[in-house]
Order: C-alpha cells, then sequence, then structure tokens
C-alpha cells in the first residue's frame, strides 16, 4: 500500500476549499464552520491514531476494554442528546449499547470469527457501537415526534380502552421500521453501487478480496441486526414516559439537537 506524505495531505485544502467557496459565493453562513470542522476532524483522526497505537501496544484486554468503555459512554451521550426530556435517555442509552456490545462480541470469539486483539475488536466494535448510536438517537427523535404528530390517534386509542401499549403499538413500529430500512436499502445495494468501507480499507491494506468480503459480511449482517435490536429496546421502554401514572398521555419538551 502505498503510504500518503504529509504533503500529499495538504492538497486536501483543495477540497476543503471547494464547498467553502459555495458557502460565500451564495452566502450559505457555513464556511467559518466547514473550515473549523474540517480541521478539528483532522486533529481527532491524528490524535486518535496516536492513542489507537499505544492501545495496541498494551495487553489486548486492556486496551479494549479502556477503548470500547470510552466509544460507548460518547456514544450513550452523544444518542441522548437526541432524547433531550425523555427521563434517564443516557442511562437507556447506555444499557442499549452495552447489552448490544456485549452480545455481538461474545457470538464473534465464541463461533472464533475474529480473535481477542485490539487490532481487530476495537475498529469493529467501533462500527458496532457507531451505528447503534445513530439508531437510538434516531429512536429518541422518532418518538417524540409520533407521538406529537398522533397525539388524536393515541388519545383516541385511550379513550377506546386501550393501555399504554396497546396504544402506542403503531407509533414503536414505525420506529423501528424507520431504523431498519436504511440498512436493508443498503445490503440491496452492498458492493454495487460502492464498495463498503471496511472492505475498501482491508483491499488497500493488502488483503485478498474474497478475505475482504468475508469481513465485511460479518460486519454489515451484525451492524443490520444491532441497529434493528437498539431501535426496539428504546422504543419497548421510552413509550412508557410518555404516559403519566394514571395513563395519561403526557407531552415531552426538550430540543433534538
Amino acid at each position: 500500500m502505498t503510504n500518503i506524505s504529509n504533503l500529499s495531505l495538504l492538497t486536501m485544502i483543495l477540497f476543503v476549499m471547494i464547498p467553502v467557496s459555495l458557502s460565500y459565493l451564495y452566502s450559505l453562513g457555513i464556511g467559518k464552520s466547514a473550515i473549523w470542522s474540517s480541521l478539528r476532524g483532522v486533529v481527532q483522526l491524528f490524535l486518535i491514531g496516536y492513542i489507537l497505537t499505544f492501545l495496541f501496544s498494551i495487553p489486548d484486554w486492556q486496551g479494549i476494554g479502556l477503548w470500547v468503555a470510552v466509544m460507548l459512554v460518547i456514544a450513550s451521550f452523544q444518542a441522548s442528546r437526541r432524547g433531550q426530556g425523555i427521563p434517564h435517555a443516557f442511562l437507556l442509552s447506555l444499557s442499549s449499547l452495552i447489552l448490544i456490545e456485549v452480545f455481538v462480541l461474545s457470538l464473534w470469539i465464541v463461533f472464533d470469527i475474529i480473535p481477542f486483539r485490539s487490532e481487530q475488536v476495537i475498529p469493529m466494535s467501533g462500527m458496532i457501537i457507531g451505528n447503534s448510536m445513530v439508531a437510538a438517537g434516531l429512536a429518541f427523535e422518532r418518538m417524540k415526534n409520533e407521538f406529537h404528530s398522533n397525539q388524536g390517534k393515541v388519545l383516541a386509542a385511550l379513550s377506546l380502552g386501550a393501555n399504554a401499549s396497546q396504544a402506542s403499538q403503531m407509533i414503536i413500529r414505525k420506529t423501528i421500521r424507520a431504523a431498519m430500512i436504511p440498512n436493508v436499502d443498503r445490503l440491496k445495494t452492498i458492493g454495487l453501487v460502492q464498495l463498503p468501507g471496511m472492505m475498501t480499507g482491508l483491499i488497500l491494506g493488502g488483503a485478498s478480496p474474497i478475505e475482504a468480503i468475508r469481513y465485511q459480511i460479518v460486519i454489515s449482517i451484525s451492524v443490520f441486526s444491532t441497529v434493528s435490536i437498539c431501535a426496539m429496546i428504546i422504543s419497548l421502554v421510552t413509550y412508557r414516559f410518555f404516559f403519566n401514572q394514571n395513563m395519561q398521555l403526557q407531552t415531552i419538551e426538550g430540543g433534538n439537537d
């Protein structure tokens, strides 16, 4: 694999200047934000590179335990921001992500899909946690939006004798379905429209295409499963917070950052 020099990396400034120029040309107001985000992203990636180098040099159980814990906390915090106003959103996100990570990692290790090594567990766990984080955040946001827009239907169901679970079934189904559809569409076109990230990285690293495909299948199916599970957990627990002890619908306020 060809090593990319620091001088070659500097040419990426040209690519950054394209959206920045468009921002100023059309008065979009995101020029400074685009520059700051690009610089921050570069610094973060180099910092992560040095951190991973250190983690790969210490015993596997220490490196994996430390960085997976960091990823879980950060992902839970980010997902819970979408659930602002929902009680215990952070703890619910954290519990869901921990459950999913333990479940997936156990299957990978038990069925000898990957060895318990930092170089493999950390990147693959990052993909699982990252996609689950997005699913959790979207589930929080979707639940709030659906309860707000379908308030009349929920109240009508309650007036006809339905309990909170029955009155919320339509919203729960919509939330889980919304989380699954993008991954279903992605699986339909995987490898046809674009080569997935893990597969591309392995091929660039010198792995054979068939071996790269095997790893991509593992991560793609795992992500599809965990995203569905995460959305289901968030939905099945969260709907209860939209009702008080007297089975009355209550409004949850909070922004969607």
